[in-house]
């Protein structure tokens, strides 16, 4: 696997062309160092140079390089993410025997910094309203003491007192103190993935058990939460970018040392078994030309599907530099089982309110009180191994989004129920209510909505079969995927049946009533979706079914 993390670590790098590298370099020399981009640009450079690739850039990563660290201990530019990549570089470059000269150099440069100055967010007590910043800042600094030998033990600790407040009941992160009930899977997971390296790395202070609990028990609830597919679960900001994946092999190559070392081969050999599944998204999204650093094909230039701050040159590069992280952990002495699609659910807190199932080849993802900035309350997911994501769907189509769309007409959209009122018709998504969860298994489920509504939910290898119960004429709402930004679904109707072809496999949706064209098209990262809806008289089901 460690072979398999350089090659995709140097096919994100081919993203960036010669002229790019150079055009980023000197804006960065004009403009300063700004943000943790270009240290990650030049962190990848370094590492895939030491493993014999791209020696033409030899020249150039050692400027790069001396720029980094005459420039990070002397100005605030986002170091709290920057300071631990430069360290992890410099330990892999002395482990292959390279750069040793210029370690040395590289070392005392940093050796000057000092936290209080060097870092934007940090912690100055345990109480303080700090974001994960404040982990980044903890990590960065403990690489830093490996690398020089400075005392940074009490600067480390304050910082993981002070986040270790941020865990729910289930030890996932809150990044969103701000509103309790939307937390954003995303930034659940970068927390446990620093917490991950600083125990990797030694980390062995006053919190490590505590640490050390949580990690275990977390990563056996995101294998639940891990589709079918290979993906994180959808939720929140920063979702469907294609370095995403990489926080689940990080976090996994962790807990396969971990059972191995312990002789459970059988769970580490799943945990590898994960990694493999999500790397092969990473692959995919790597391996279509050109490279777009989100999981969709509109042109980067319109930031489609991009918060204002998740532009290329942060974001694509970060994709490799997560996959350092999982490279550096990697034991390649451990073997990943067969993959297996055992069936599985799992419900979050209120604070993520997230409902998984996998069941039949098929997995599902629900979000009970969605944020609506970011998605839409109903089912959200549902994929089938080796099918396109977005065919069916992969994430809801939010209301109000925080991240661009390109149009003003913001439709929310999900796979949930409504019905005829008033002679219009209303859907559950667009009402902020809770949806409530009165019953569920692996294959099957009951969930209470808004408008008096019930639908059930179960799954098999014929697919996935909602009906919908209530007073009146019901509805369910069909997204039907039409657009991935750089080509058009083959959508037909004919009678109840509902077909959407897309990259050679077809989902269709089957219904006991009529199934009629709504003439509005919703929008999420990953595209364009036609709305339908089934509508019927007092009982409604509905046949959703993924297949080549």
């Amino acid at each position: 696997m460690k072979d398999k993390y350089l090659e995709l670590m140097k096919k994100a790098l081919s993203a960036y062309t010669d002229e790019h590298i150079h055009e980023y370099f000197n804006r960065v020399k004009t403009e300063g160092l700004t943000e943790h981009g270009f240290p990650r640009l030049t962190v990848n450079i370094g590492v895939l140079v030491a493993h014999g690739y791209r020696q033409d850039l030899i020249p150039l990563f050692v400027e790069m390089m001396d720029f980094c660290c005459e420039q990070i201990p002397k100005v605030k530019a986002a170091n709290d993410f920057s300071v631990r990549e430069i360290v992890f570089c410099l330990f892999e470059l002395k482990k292959q025997g390279k750069f040793l000269s210029d370690i040395e150099r590289w070392t005392k440069q940093l050796s000057m910094i000092v936290p209080e100055k060097c870092y934007d967010k940090f912690a100055k007590n345990p109480n303080d309203a700090m974001g994960n910043w404040a982990l980044f800042s903890a990590l960065s600094e403990f690489a830093r003491q490996k690398l020089t030998g400075c005392d940074s033990e009490a600067f480390v600790d304050l910082q993981l007192e002070n986040q270790l407040h941020r865990l729910d009941e289930n030890g996932m992160y809150r990044d969103n103190l701000k509103h309790e009930a939307h937390q954003p899977i995303v930034y659940d997971l970068v927390p446990r993935y620093l917490f991950t390296l600083l125990l990797h790395f030694g980390y062995r202070g006053r919190f490590y058990e505590r640490i050390d609990s949580m990690l275990k028990n977390t990563a056996l609830m995101t294998l639940k939460m891990q589709s079918i597919t290979g993906e994180i679960a959808f939720g929140g900001r920063s979702n469907q970018f294609i370095h995403n994946e990489g926080l689940l092999a990080i976090i996994f190559e962790f807990e396969a040392n971990r059972y191995a070392g312990q002789g459970d081969l059988v769970t580490a050999g799943k945990f590898k078994a994960a990694i493999s599944r999500a790397m092969e998204v990473t692959d995919y999204w790597l391996e279509r030309e050109p490279t777009r650093h989100i999981k969709n094909r509109f042109p980067t230039e319109t930031k489609y599907g991009c918060e204002k701050y998740a532009y290329f040159d942060k974001y694509m590069i970060t994709t490799a530099s997560h996959i350092f992280s999982a490279y550096m952990i990697c034991d390649d002495s451990i073997e990943a089982s067969a993959y297996e699609d055992s069936d599985s659910y799992f419900m979050t807190s209120d604070h993520f309110h997230k409902l998984f199932m996998r069941s039949g080849g098929y997995f599902l993802e629900f979000d009970t009180y969605a944020d609506p900035h970011y998605d839409s309350s109903g089912l959200g997911r549902v994929h089938r191994y080796g099918a396109p994501s977005p065919i069916c769907m992969s994430l809801p189509c939010p209301g109000n989004p925080n991240y661009s769309i390109c149009t003003n007409e913001k439709i929310r959209a999900s796979l949930c129920p409504g019905k005829v009122i008033d002679g219009e018709p209303v859907f559950t998504c667009d009402i902020d209510e809770k949806i409530n969860v009165t019953d569920v298994s692996c294959n099957s489920a009951a969930l209470d909505y808004p408008l008096g509504l019930k639908a059930d939910y179960k799954i098999s290898k014929e697919g996935v079969n909602v009906t919908v119960t209530g007073d009146g004429n019901l509805l369910h709402m069909i997204p039907a995927f039409s657009y991935d930004g750089e080509k058009e679904t083959d959508i037909t109707l004919i009678d109840n049946v509902l077909q959407i072809k897309y990259d050679g496999w077809i989902c269709q949706y089957t219904s006991n009533g009529k199934i009629l064209e709504i003439g509005k098209t919703a929008r999420n990262r990953n595209g364009f979706y036609k709305l339908f809806y089934a509508e019927s008289y007092n009982s409604l089901s509905v046949n959703i079914k993924i297949f080549k």
